[in-house]
Formats: structure tokens, sequence, C-alpha cells
């Protein structure tokens, strides 16, 4: 039987502590942000700065969560020269900053001898992974959930590596 996952709004409403994400891909195909991207591409960076937005309730979440106490942390693995998406993201991220998470950027090759697992994650207060699935183009495969304390402390331990070598996003330049 397949496994009920619920939704990211109910994990971050069931977390008390912690929530940290490791994004590790140089581009993703997210559907609903296509046009939004193909909009910065051509020089229309203003989706970046959109509070009221697409991005509305992802930021509304954050900030929910953050101001219960909640500690979010967004650390992205990046090659460099970094690619097209990942200055859009980087774009954006001052949003992302405002409504509470912390995020850092760590080059790909600052990451070589890190034990990292095989896909994105969120991990929710040191119990839970959520893996992000993605297909080779980038488009979302779906989450998962994992329990398992040794995939829990391989996750928590690869984070916290990595958010300990990468750079704060108002000192990393793309």
């Amino acid at each position: 039987m397949p496994q009920k996952v619920p939704s990211f709004a109910e994990q971050m409403a069931d977390c008390h502590q912690s929530a940290v994400h490791l994004e590790m891909r140089d581009a993703y195909g997210i559907a609903s942000e296509a046009a939004e991207f193909a909009a910065w591409k051509a020089g229309d960076d203003s989706s970046r700065h959109d509070r009221t937005g697409r991005r509305k309730a992802w930021l509304d979440l954050v900030a929910e969560t953050a101001g219960r106490g909640v500690v979010i942390r967004r650390a992205r693995i990046v090659s460099e020269p970094v690619s097209d998406y990942i200055r859009f993201e980087h774009a954006g991220t001052p949003l992302n900053i405002q409504a509470g998470e912390q995020v850092r950027w760590l080059p790909r090759r600052r990451a070589s001898d890190i034990a990292l697992p095989g896909n994105d994650f969120w991990l929710f207060d040191d119990r839970i992974v959520r893996f992000n699935h993605f297909s080779g183009d980038g488009a979302s495969g779906g989450p998962e959930l994992v329990d398992d304390p040794a995939v829990v402390k391989l996750c928590a331990s690869a984070f916290e590596l990595v958010w300990s070598r990468a750079i704060p996003h108002t000192e990393y330049q793309v």
C-alpha cells in the first residue's frame, strides 16, 4: 500500500523546533514557476520581489512557522559558475529571508568530502526526513517520508556540515 504523505503545510504545522532543507540540484523544472523563470531570463525580475504573487502561500507559511519559534534553515549546494536557474533562485532569496528563513550557499567543489544523501530533503525536528524526488529534467517526482534513525542521522549530519561551510546569502555572489 502506498505511503500516506501529509502535506508540506501539515508537516510544518507539526514542527516545533527546526526545519532544515538541503537543495543539491542546479536546476528544477517546477511547472508552476516556468513562466516566471522565462520572464526573469527575458529581463523581468519583478516576480523575484513579489510578496503577493505565486510565492505568497510559501512565504506566509514560513512566516507563521518562524513566528512560532521554529528555526528554518535552507542550504543550497551549487555548481560554479552557477546556472541561470540558481541566479533566479538567488534573486528571489531575500523574500525567503524576510519571511524567516536563514539561507546559505555552498559551492559544490567544497562539498566533495561530505557524505550526502542522494536526494534533496527537509528534516523536521531531527526526527523525520521528507525526501523530494525529481526526474532528470527537474520535474517533481513526489515526496517520501523516512523516520529510520540511521537516515535521519545521515541527513542531520550532512546538513550541519554543509551549513558550517556554506556562505550566508548576503555574502554569496552569483
